[in-house]
């Protein structure tokens, strides 16, 4: 089988790059033949935003380059993400082709202007089913900036009348199903959108959780919790070390939460190799996500090492983590539950390990490369007989 995949990068790589890569890869290894169409933000600073507009509702450039690549017979053109340099044009392309076309829904952007449903610290549904996502517009939510938003709507706008979505995807992969339901909510046809979870490969192996600390793993950020993190952190009775790796806009924050608290330690970025050890490590990985995360990459690798996880109740991250078999939940937002999750957690140690088991069974079967592969495989024959 060959496939097409098509992918718009970040500037700074997350978690849907490193996803879409690894699928990627898994199909090579498994001898296909994968070619592969990419941009990178970093092109945005050279464009106008005008242009930029005008080439996230059609870019014909790269219309021009899906089409020259299909010719070489190609079974399968696999989108993981057009916006914004891309364009929904590559999906027309793929049809004049007569190549079944499968959408991955990595982010909410088809539903709304920011692709978060987050704005100002907090869940946000404005724009959830409304032809036009005009309050996107109000609130200025792509970027901070009244013209971006103008012209991500414009996009989506164009594109639902016009029936884009439904006439020219075959399928849509939802990475949950939490995510699903807000595309259904949202209007679109349960029928069109599969579900499948990322994966984590190579299988780090399982640690022991001896390490005698708390670790939380990835952005910055305010929609990852990072505040309600360390509030919570303030309020525990007992003060279990914390490690904090990854960078962004909230690590001022950080900085002044390890001055003023001797058991948290921030270690900024680090190698892959060495999350993981320190994810095997810990006592259990904490996610106090305030958005509606999509899936929860994170979690999974914790999981793969055995690791149990404490998590917001919210979005997709709640729909992973089983309460009280493979972590604990506590309330969005909330950091005095959170720290009481904690140290429900650390007062019964023989329930612990009795997630650390459950952690890792769950890994085993979910989460593997080799059930994904037969998922991902399933799912591009459904939409070649839908095509069909």
């Amino acid at each position: 089988m060959r496939i097409l995949s098509i992918h718009n990068n970040y500037q700074v790589r997350g978690g849907e790059d490193e996803s879409t890569q690894a699928e990627a890869n898994l199909l090579r290894e498994q001898g296909h033949e994968v070619d592969s169409y990419e941009e990178h933000n970093d092109r945005i600073s050279s464009l106008n935003p005008a242009h930029l507009a005008l080439k996230s509702i059609w870019s014909q450039e790269s219309y021009h380059i899906v089409q020259q690549k299909l010719k070489k017979p190609t079974d399968i053109v696999h989108v993981q993400n057009f916006f914004p340099l891309i364009s929904p044009s590559v999906y027309y392309a793929a049809r004049s082709a007569g190549v079944p076309v499968v959408q991955t829904l990595r982010n909410y952007r088809l539903i709304c202007p920011n692709g978060l449903f987050f704005r100002q610290g907090k869940v946000c549904e404005d724009c959830l089913g409304k032809p036009i996502p005009y309050p996107g517009l109000i609130h200025a939510c792509y970027r901070e900036n009244r013209l971006a938003t103008a012209g991500t709507i414009a996009m989506l706008t164009t594109h639902r009348a016009i029936n884009t979505w439904l006439k020219q995807v075959n399928i849509f992969v939802s990475l949950s199903q939490f995510a699903r339901q807000k595309f259904i909510e949202a209007g679109w046809p349960g029928e069109k959108i599969v579900v499948k979870p990322n994966f984590v490969s190579p299988d780090p192996g399982i640690g022991s959780g001896n390490g005698g600390y708390a670790l939380y793993v990835g952005r910055l950020s305010v929609e990852k919790g990072l505040d309600i993190l360390l509030q919570a952190w303030e309020h525990l009775k007992t003060p279990i070390p914390l490690k904090i790796v990854g960078d962004g806009p909230l690590s001022g924050l950080v900085v002044e939460a390890t001055q003023r608290m001797p058991n948290v330690e921030w270690l900024g970025r680090r190698p892959m190799a060495e999350v993981y050890d320190m994810m095997g490590e810990a006592m259990f990985l904490v996610f106090p996500s305030k958005w509606y995360e999509t899936f929860g990459r994170v979690a999974i690798e914790a999981f793969a090492k055995g690791t149990p996880v404490i998590a917001s109740n919210l979005g997709a991250i709640a729909e992973l983590v089983d309460n009280g078999r493979t972590g604990l939940h506590f309330r969005p937002s909330d950091p005095l539950d959170l720290a009481t999750q904690v140290e429900k957690a650390l007062s019964y140690p023989q329930e612990l390990m009795q997630m650390r088991h459950a952690a890792r069974a769950e890994f085993e079967a979910k989460y593997t490369a080799e059930k994904n592969y037969h998922q991902l495989l399933e799912i591009y024959e459904i939409a070649c007989r839908i095509s069909s």
